[in-house]
């Protein structure tokens, strides 16, 4: 197995406020829900992406993966049975996107209204919500696949 190298690129930042850069790279309506996908569902080719009850564009998905990709929050590997195909991860640093995702669903709990399956979810999160998060990122991180 080789190391997995992560190259950045320079994100234009509008300013060194951290908020603001987050923005920057998440600002959009998508970027995030591709992140959640990969985290909580499991998806992990272009394909399951797409079949997200968002229903996100093609363009906008190839831009958001090549965005996120570019910022080493995603990885994107070979497809082991295609050669057409890859397979995205998070990274590290994806993966460490994992209780600003948690608190989100927390603050949208107050003010919207849930499906069940999320219900369900922010039961489970509830009942110890670091021990969850210290399970789902340990389970996140042995599941990273070096190149």
């Amino acid at each position: 197995m080789q190391v997995v190298e992560i190259i950045m690129k320079e994100i234009k930042k509008r300013s060194g406020c951290p908020v603001s850069s987050s923005l920057d790279l998440f600002g959009d309506k998508w970027s995030l829900l591709i992140v959640r996908d990969l985290m909580y569902y499991k998806k992990c080719t272009y394909g399951d992406f797409l079949k997200s009850d968002e229903k996100i564009a093609t363009n906008i998905l190839a831009a958001r993966l090549s965005t996120l990709e570019d910022a080493g929050i995603i990885v994107k590997l070979d497809h082991p049975e295609s050669k057409v195909k890859f397979l995205y991860q998070l990274s590290e640093k994806g993966i460490n996107l994992l209780p600003v995702l948690i608190e989100m669903y927390i603050w949208g709990e107050k003010y919207f209204m849930l499906s069940e399956h999320h219900i369900e979810f922010l039961k489970e999160i509830k009942k110890d919500k670091q021990a969850f998060i210290d399970k789902l990122t340990g389970k996140m991180k042995k599941a990273i696949v070096s190149k």
